[in-house]
């Protein structure tokens, strides 16, 4: 019996359609790219010290003296959580002209009681400097992070389930608009409450969006075009996203302003609705087959084919209708040991490259140098990246191929900073990650090689995979399975015709 990719081997592989949704589906995935890492501008800590009341009457030399110097990173610097207490510094400058004079170092200090003063050289303000997220409520920022993430976590669950039950299509726009409404509503955040769970919210819907868009463009391009657009489609788009946004967070130096204007981008994607439709794969296992063949046959004409006057036969259309009555949940993907083995392993694969590359990319204002120009280049050397992997994917080994690349960025890591001998270290994150990508590259090794072999499209089908891999004999057995059920329906055919 013929699969999907047979149905339609008709409209053809590279037709204006195809064109026209490659580009649509991977411009939609464009405001992912600054929309999750905004946060980088958003939440950066400005320097900073404690904030000393003008009413002191302090001479310039005592205003001078009244924040202590600490050693940070092997540097002498001024504090930036307290300061010396200032009844007594009050009553020092009363009498001793020159601060000079007094040891600084028996003079009592204390927390910043009247909060703090923020450097304005490169912001007008972010949520550190408008909610005091420094000093013992320094972990209030990195943990507004952690809610996106939350957000990105929940949305991975439940996306996948939402979009199989409602379709491609309504998922992919109603998570774009979650995305575009909330960014904007966390432009208005009263607090940090607020703000996280807003956060929390626009993580759900840009995983969301991005998993619907990658799951349709994956169903409604041909075999030959999934590569090249889960690759340096989506990924180059979400690359250029990622560019633009320190060019805009240089211009915008106010969080609210700069949220609200990256939130009003996504309205530009509502016209999209009319140009894209629902996956024809989707409806046909919900069994709506009539819609189906409309959606088929308007591709057709889009591309300037004639297509068949009978598109199904009653085969297929008996197999689409007995598919339409099964039912499989995440559950499904650990009832069995080929298929949980291969789900464990690619989670621990999508964990580990998670970690590092958002550890990476959330690092640039740590860097030294410009954090616009930092940002920039963090996303710009991801251009590269996804061309070549383009390139590896089509013509070596899947597995070798990811596990090199894997290898080779976990040794890279390793390389940032030898291990000092201290115990602490700021590079030992690095170390870690360098750790984890290396034992990843060694687990994708037991995944099944997927280069010119027919994928999987059931549940069934997957169950036949062994021993973690498909080997020769399996993979010229399911060909042969399947150019048996090709001659046996035109076989059928041919005998209905005779009669």
């Amino acid at each position: 019996m013929r699969d999907y990719d047979e149905i339609t081997a008709f409209l053809g592989e590279w037709g204006p359609f195809q064109k026209m949704i490659f580009f649509l589906l991977s411009l939609s995935v464009f405001p992912n790219g600054f929309c999750g890492m905004s946060i980088v501008f958003v939440g950066d800590v400005p320097d900073h010290r404690c904030l000393i009341p003008g009413n002191l009457n302090l001479s310039e030399a005592w205003l001078n003296r009244t924040i202590p110097l600490e050693q940070e990173r092997g540097k002498l610097q001024h504090s930036q959580c307290r300061r010396y207490r200032l009844d007594v510094i009050r009553n020092l400058s009363a009498t001793f002209a020159d601060p000079d004079s007094i040891n600084m170092s028996e003079v009592e200090q204390e927390p910043c009681l009247d909060g703090w003063e923020y450097s304005k050289d490169q912001y007008i303000s972010t949520i550190v400097s408008d909610w005091d997220l420094v000093c013992d409520n320094h972990w209030k920022g990195p943990f507004a992070m952690s809610v996106f993430f939350i957000g990105v976590l929940s949305g991975s669950f439940i996306s996948g389930q939402l979009s199989d039950r409602f379709g491609r299509k309504l998922i992919m726009f109603g998570t774009m608009a979650v995305q575009t409404v909330f960014s904007m509503l966390q432009a208005f955040s009263p607090n940090w409450e607020i703000f996280c769970i807003l956060n929390f919210l626009v993580g759900l819907g840009q995983i969301s969006n991005l998993v619907a868009a990658f799951v349709l463009g994956s169903e409604l391009l041909g075999k030959s075009i999934r590569i090249v657009f889960c690759t340096a489609g989506t990924c180059i788009s979400f690359a250029i996203g990622y560019m633009t946004l320190p060019l805009i967070a240089y211009f915008i130096r106010s969080w609210p302003m700069l949220l609200l204007i990256l939130a009003l981008s996504g309205l530009l994607y509502v016209p999209l609705w009319w140009f894209i439709p629902e996956s024809p794969r989707w409806l046909l296992i919900k069994g709506r087959v009539q819609e189906a063949e409309a959606i088929l046959r308007q591709i057709a004409k889009k591309n300037g084919i004639t297509p068949p006057e009978v598109l199904f036969n009653d085969l297929e259309l008996e197999d689409m209708k007995a598919r339409s009555k099964q039912s499989h949940s995440i559950i499904h993907l650990f009832k069995t040991r080929n298929i949980r083995a291969i789900t464990v392993i690619l989670f621990l694969v999508w964990f580990i490259l998670t970690v590092e590359y958002f550890g990476l990319s959330l690092n640039t204002p740590n860097l030294h140098g410009d954090n616009y120009w930092n940002c920039f280049f963090s996303a710009a050397v991801e251009v590269p990246a996804y061309v070549a992997a383009w390139l590896f994917l089509r013509r070596f080994s899947r597995r070798f191929s990811i596990s090199g690349s894997l290898l080779l960025g976990g040794v890279v890591l390793f390389f940032i900073q030898p291990i000092p001998s201290s115990v602490y270290s700021e590079f030992l994150p690095y170390i870690l990650m360098g750790s984890l990508t290396v034992f990843s590259a060694f687990l994708v090794l037991f995944l099944p090689e997927t280069l010119n072999v027919p994928l999987p499209e059931t549940i069934d089908q997957m169950q036949k995979i062994k021993r973690f891999k498909r080997g020769r004999t399996d993979r010229n057995q399911y060909r042969f399975s399947k150019r048996g059920a090709v001659e046996e329906t035109n076989m059928v055919a041919s005998k209905g015709e005779e009669i």
